[in-house]
């Protein structure tokens, strides 16, 4: 990958929806966001970033060989793992919304391709700051399960199962909290990614459980600036992506009712999700990757 330039406003253009659309794989996606982001911030143990040596400690089953201190084997014959400023030991689960209605939006980007950058992205910040990362793939059901590790090679498997969703069918919210409770019993972070269009107390009844248990849940909305700002100058007709019903609505009702209509449901979203400790996070498709980067960040921060 050529190297970055090192200029925060360069930086913030790489980082936009569609000069990420144009890069070849997740991977590469991946990297350049969580570089970008990288060089529009100080170094500093407040955000995790910090690569300064602070201890070692002795090298257990199941970490990453590539922290091991080769120096210290060849003069000890001892295994001794080196950590740094930031290392949080932590594990980040990622469930990804892969129904329909991911699908919708673009260009350059729908939701569910954003969401994709998005979780690529978390998952190789988290796994350049030494933690377990997994995934978790849903739409009515479970279709891919990735368990956290810090095992060399684990992330591209992380990343396969982010770029191999598609959108398709309707939603259920139990499905893929119902798998985390049966395969995770260590506390951690959990990212969940998608547009919510789903009842709040139906999503709360699979959230309670983990916040009440200790993860930290970050829930990201990730919607399209048409659904946030629709522009229809003339009577259109509107198709649920999931159910296939279908509604004639006029100009006046998406200027007038429709923006109350979703801002009252992002904001019962949001007031729900601190009412059980959890965070929210609002994304736009058409901006840039950062900012939803230094929220997750900023979240971090609070849960240290």
């Amino acid at each position: 990958m050529p190297p970055l330039q090192t200029s925060h406003s360069n930086a913030r253009d790489l980082l936009r929806p569609e000069v990420l659309a144009g890069l070849k794989n997740l991977d590469l996606v991946a990297r350049s966001v969580v570089e970008g982001v990288m060089i529009g911030l100080h170094r500093s143990p407040r955000f995790g970033f910090s690569q300064e040596f602070a201890e070692y400690r002795s090298y257990n089953e199941g970490d990453d060989p590539r922290f091991i201190d080769w120096n210290v084997f060849a003069r000890t014959e001892k295994t001794y793992i080196k950590r740094f400023l930031g290392d949080t030991n932590s594990h980040l689960m990622i469930l990804l919304d892969a129904s329909a209605s991911m699908g919708f939006g673009g260009p350059p980007v729908n939701k569910l391709r954003y969401a994709q950058f998005l979780s690529a992205s978390l998952a190789f910040l988290a796994a350049r700051q030494h933690d377990a990362v997994g995934c978790i793939v849903f739409d009515e059901e479970v279709r891919d399960y990735r368990a956290p590790s810090t095992r060399s090679g684990k992330l591209q498997g992380v990343l396969h199962c982010i770029d191999s969703a598609t959108a398709s069918t309707g939603t259920r919210f139990d499905k893929p909290f119902d798998k985390f409770r049966e395969q995770t019993t260590r506390r951690g972070l959990v990212a969940v990614i998608s547009d919510f269009y789903c009842d709040i107390e139906d999503l709360l009844a699979g959230v309670r459980p983990l916040a009440w248990n200790g993860q930290d849940v970050v829930l990201f909305q990730v919607l399209d600036k048409q659904e946030l700002d629709p522009d229809f100058k003339s009577n259109v007709l509107l198709e649920d992506i999931e159910t296939g019903e279908a509604v004639e609505v006029a100009p006046q009702f998406m200027r007038e009712a429709y923006p109350q209509r979703i801002r009252s449901h992002i904001d019962q979203l949001r007031k729900a999700a601190a009412g059980i400790g959890a965070d929210h996070v609002l994304v736009n498709t058409s901006d840039s990757l950062d900012q939803a980067l230094r929220n997750y960040l900023l979240f971090r921060e609070r849960r240290q």
